[in-house]
């Protein structure tokens, strides 16, 4: 991947899309390792995470992590998921945060030199071409070797670079030891 550390850039993290990639591949990511390796390596303006929620539950499982988010250093955009029954009887849950995550983009590309995305959704094309129309160099993180892949082909053709999310998740995930190591802490408590 081509980070250059004088490069103004920006982070856009689609939650539900990481996530399907991450579970799909076997990735559990460390998020404070995530914003460490870019901040490390560019000139880090914000790092941006969109999340669908569900309201009618008392416990979200994704609740612990966008709390954490919110707290250590990410700007965590979220609304309410809505919950709806289909036409066959089963219940479904829409939460998408596209409109979001394009005024985002496009309202911070002025300040910025690159954008990276981590997202394969195909709905992002023109997005990343407005973005690039503003000189804005767009790098998208995402996967090819999952079943089906999560990287759309239009998106993976227009973004300035494309990176395997697999190829590059060594530098920020849990190591099986770390969780291991903090269950054997928790046990200690």
């Amino acid at each position: 991947m081509r980070l250059l550390e004088q490069e103004r850039t920006a982070l856009f993290i689609d939650g539900a899309n990481l996530y399907a990639a991450t579970r799909s591949l076997g990735i559990d990511i460390d998020y404070r390792k995530l914003l460490d390796l870019f901040g490390s390596k560019t000139n880090l303006l914000r790092a941006y995470y969109y999340s669908a929620l569900l309201e009618t539950e008392e416990y979200s499982p994704l609740k612990p992590l966008t709390d954490w988010l919110a707290y250590n250093g990410y700007s965590l955009v979220t609304k309410p998921a809505k919950e709806f029954v289909d036409a066959l009887g089963r219940r479904r849950i829409k939460g998408n945060m596209d409109i979001e995550l394009a005024i985002d983009m496009l309202e911070l590309a002025p300040f910025l030199n690159h954008a990276i995305l981590f997202s394969g959704d195909s709905d992002f094309r023109r997005l990343v071409e407005a973005v690039q129309r503003k000189g804005v160099r767009v790098t998208v993180i995402s996967s090819i070797r999952t079943s089906p892949p999560m990287i759309a082909d239009e998106l993976r053709r227009q973004a300035d670079q494309f990176v395997e999310l697999d190829d590059i998740a060594k530098e920020f995930s849990r190591r099986p030891q770390d969780a291991r190591t903090r269950n054997e802490r928790e046990d200690d408590e």
